[in-house]
């Protein structure tokens, strides 16, 4: 399990459990009240997983506690399928011991249930838009769309946040006065999961939750708005809402509205592999070659909680959510040990120190100052007869654009050796 934890006012600390769920915490120590977003249980329901994944990057939590799993789904999400081993939703009253998805349902009930979890919410896109009376293909007691879902309308009168309905209504009221368009109304939807003998939705994560007295909801946005950054607002919307029920104060860097929105979400950060390399996933191409990596046992780092790895056919395929970003065709090394944890350049004629798995900007020319024991290759650049390119002023046009690692030709690869075993790759960024 991918377990990320960043404590506000206490430490930061990480903790791997059996499945690979990426667990990410933002906690204060002034209570053990805490807030569980669950995205991604079905994988091509986008604003289910990107509105966690701003979550877990883009908010500060100032009082109380936030558990964000962005991606719970992963393989699902990177195909843009439902579930591909079935609908994981409705396997937590019964899941058979060979299930793919056992591990996974297993660890996070573990999650719902621990003792500092005092409320759920999980989140999903639904088909059109719920009407209590129908108006319409779209429009329907049927769809689940703007919604905010309820399986019975209270817990036990002793537990904190009982009262679903009264919860789920003031949710959705509040909703309603931020509406992008008056037709994007929400509404609440009681599916009444046990009076009705619903066995589909007695399968359901939401209703495992309240079985164990755990207060859960479901958040559903219309697969039918016009654009993902639609649905993560009024997911954001929904969810700021229950923050502000539960007395969780916060702080985002960013203003809540669609062009917002897009933009962080078409911004897929970068990856850090094996703390020695670093690659912009923006504007990158398609395809890179002869990646000094190990030949097992890589660590893989994205600053996106949606970033994932596949190895495929010695290729390794880089996804953001469902997006393939980048195929690395690696080159195997030996990691060398005690490498520089910095990197002596002049840059435009001035010296610069530059951190390892690092990035430098500049106009004209570079040139990396000799250093005993390393050997420097600055990947598109050749001259006949030399094997350690340190020493040597490099421009532009002396490099083979072909060799650049992003789409413009302006970025290319300075990589440092130690005895032929690999120390770390620093990106040239021409302007």
């Amino acid at each position: 399990m991918k377990f990320l934890t960043a404590l506000f006012l206490l430490s930061y600390a990480c903790l791997t459990l059996e499945a690979d769920i990426n667990l990410i915490k933002k906690e204060n120590s002034d209570s053990n009240t805490t807030l569980l977003v669950i995205g991604g249980i079905h994988g091509n329901e986008p604003g289910g997983y990107y509105a966690p994944a701003i979550l877990a990057t883009h908010y500060k939590i100032l009082s109380k506690n936030l558990w964000v799993i962005p991606n719970l789904n992963e393989e699902s999400i990177i195909k843009f399928r439902r579930g591909v081993h079935g609908d994981m939703n409705r396997k937590f009253a019964h899941i058979k011991k060979n299930d793919k998805d056992k591990d996974t349902v297993d660890e996070i009930k573990k999650i719902i249930l621990d003792p500092k979890v005092s409320l759920i919410l999980n989140l999903h896109d639904g088909h059109g838009f719920y009407r209590k009376k129908s108006q319409g293909r779209i429009y329907n007691p049927k769809a689940w769309g703007q919604t905010c879902v309820i399986d019975q309308c209270k817990l036990l009168k002793d537990k904190p946040f009982c009262d679903l309905n009264k919860i789920a209504i003031e949710v959705k009221d509040n909703i309603n006065k931020k509406l992008l368009k008056k037709h994007h109304s929400f509404n609440v939807k009681n599916t009444n999961t046990k009076k009705d003998n619903d066995k589909d939705m007695q399968q359901s994560l939401t209703y495992f939750a309240i079985q164990h007295l755990k207060p859960a909801f479901a958040i559903e946005t219309s697969k039918n708005l016009s654009s993902v950054s639609q649905k993560v607002f009024y997911q954001l919307v929904a969810i700021e809402e229950y923050m502000k029920i539960m007395d969780i104060n916060y702080t985002r860097d960013f203003e809540l509205n669609n062009q917002s929105i897009d933009k962080i979400i078409k911004n897929y950060g970068t990856l850090e592999i094996n703390h020695n390399i670093l690659l912009n996933l923006n504007n990158i191409k398609k395809s890179l070659s002869y990646i000094p990596i190990k030949s097992t046992h890589n660590s893989f780092k994205f600053s996106n909680p949606l970033g994932s790895v596949k190895k495929v056919r010695g290729r390794y395929l880089i996804y953001i959510a469902n997006h393939l970003v980048l195929r690395l065709k690696p080159q195997y090394f030996k990691m060398a040990q005690n490498c520089p944890a910095n990197y002596l350049f002049e840059v435009d004629g001035k010296k610069v120190s530059a951190k390892k798995a690092s990035e430098i900007f500049l106009n004209d020319d570079f040139k990396i100052t000799k250093s005993n024991n390393m050997r420097v290759n600055v990947i598109g650049f050749y001259k006949h007869g030399v094997t350690n390119e340190s020493g040597i002023k490099i421009s532009y046009k002396n490099l083979n654009k072909q060799y650049a690692v992003d789409r413009h030709k302006k970025v290319f690869r300075v990589e440092f050796y130690k005895n032929n075993e690999f120390c770390s790759m620093i990106m040239v960024h021409f302007k």
